[in-house]
């Protein structure tokens, strides 16, 4: 099962590691790994499978680690190309949003007035489609309800209810705009998103939507694997967000998103090789989801936080802190069969699939990855982490699955 060397991140690695001026021998000394392992990173014979390393990788030789990850990864089949079709009208309509909120002078509205009922329909099915994990449908959707509701914010201009409600749709498609940016492998564009949905959230003054909105930030920089940045973004929306989470005047929606902030910073602790800061911060999420009861998961502002995605975000962390087996038990039960969104329980299928290799289970692995890539086959096919284990897995020639991983690894385009 040959895959193309142009595919594989250890030519990227090698060709960052040229152009900083590196050799072998002083990457890997940065890197605290032996001349042999880095050797076998830039051939193709070794994976690299972990953001966290990836990262370093991306720092010593001061490039942006999604060009070492190869994104967007433009896949013909299983609609990979039609949903990237739709990214010039979003990135236009979300260059605009971004004028207009900044108050730019001269900008006219596109049409007429809007039914601000029929966008915020469009945008329940956005979030619909976003919580199914149909990146197609979300980017078919978005372009023109953001549209709309830049000419609804240049016809009301002068303030008020209407204007606010305009506020609050726009930032929800931006924070929708920015999930599904990122999925598709456009880090540039989700920030601009996360952003566009940031001025929305200023000009609301509404604590929990801000909130919300720096959960989306520290999304993009997630995406962007900017660790420091996203942990000083999550603890500054703490903070404001402390006066709503305790005490009489506690709100249900400020201690969900605490709690989904604090998995922000849980990943961003793992990829930053801080174990102890990553545990912690699942733990404290573990406590918000308890004092929200086992019933709870937020929908409304897309977070999913509940006891169920606290568990995702553990694995995840066991991972990227090399804990594959700490991060499957490290929260029990709950089933994240149960969750609400499609979205979530492929993300952890991924992260189970990846657990399952490191612990030396890799025909469960493949197994793990084919239910996930049934259930969304374009998110998993585009998810950077499941390339790199589709690549690792082939390398190791799994023969017990040997069709089901061939099929893998053609779905992925990741062939010659």
């Amino acid at each position: 099962m040959p895959l193309s060397s142009d595919e594989h991140i250890g030519t990227r690695v090698r060709i960052a590691r040229n152009a900083a001026g590196l050799t072998q021998t002083e990457l890997a000394g940065l890197l605290d790994r032996s001349e042999c392992w880095l050797a076998n990173v830039e051939s193709g014979r070794k994976p690299l499978d972990r953001f966290s390393v990836i990262t370093a990788i991306a720092n010593e030789c001061d490039v942006d680690p999604v060009w070492l990850l190869g994104q967007p990864y433009r896949l013909a089949r299983n609609n990979g190309s039609v949903a990237h079709s739709y990214i010039p009208a979003l990135r236009t309509g979300l260059r605009r949003a971004g004028l207009i909120l900044s108050g730019h002078p001269g900008l006219i509205p596109q049409g007429v007035a809007v039914d601000l009922g029929g966008a915020a329909d469009i945008l329940r099915r956005a979030n619909m489609a976003r919580q199914a994990a149909n990146l197609q449908a979300v980017v078919q959707l978005l372009p023109p309800v953001v549209e709309d509701l830049n000419t609804a914010l240049l016809l009301e201009s002068s303030g008020g209810p209407t204007r606010e409600a305009v506020l609050r749709l726009l930032a929800d498609a931006a924070r929708t705009s920015r999930m599904a940016l990122n999925q598709l492998g456009y880090p540039d564009l989700a920030w601009s998103a996360a952003e566009v949905a940031a001025g929305a959230g200023t000009q609301l003054q509404d604590p929990v939507i801000q909130a919300a909105v720096a959960w989306d930030r520290c999304g993009a920089l997630l995406h962007q694997a900017s660790a420091r940045e996203t942990v000083a973004v999550a603890d500054a929306a703490l903070r404001d967000l402390e006066p709503h989470t305790f005490g009489a005047g506690a709100i249900q929606e400020a201690v969900s998103l605490r709690g989904a902030l604090h998995l922000r910073c849980a990943v961003a602790h793992a990829r930053g090789g801080q174990t102890t800061d990553a545990w912690a911060r699942i733990d404290a999420a573990l406590e918000d989801a308890d004092r929200l009861g086992g019933t709870w998961c937020d929908l409304d502002l897309h977070t999913v936080f509940s006891r169920g995605n606290v568990k995702v975000h553990a694995a995840e962390v066991g991972v990227e802190v090399d804990d594959p087996e700490e991060g499957l038990q490290r929260v029990t039960e709950v089933d994240v069969d149960d969750l609400p969104s499609r979205e979530r329980r492929v993300h952890f299928m991924i992260d189970q699939a990846r657990a399952l290799h490191r612990m030396g289970r890799s025909s469960a692995a493949v197994l793990e990855l084919k239910r996930a890539s049934v259930d969304a086959p374009l998110y998993v096919y585009a998810h950077a982490m499941a390339r790199a284990l589709v690549s690792d897995l082939a390398r190791d020639r799994v023969q017990s699955e040997k069709p089901v991983l061939s099929g893998l690894i053609r779905n992925m385009e990741l062939v010659s």
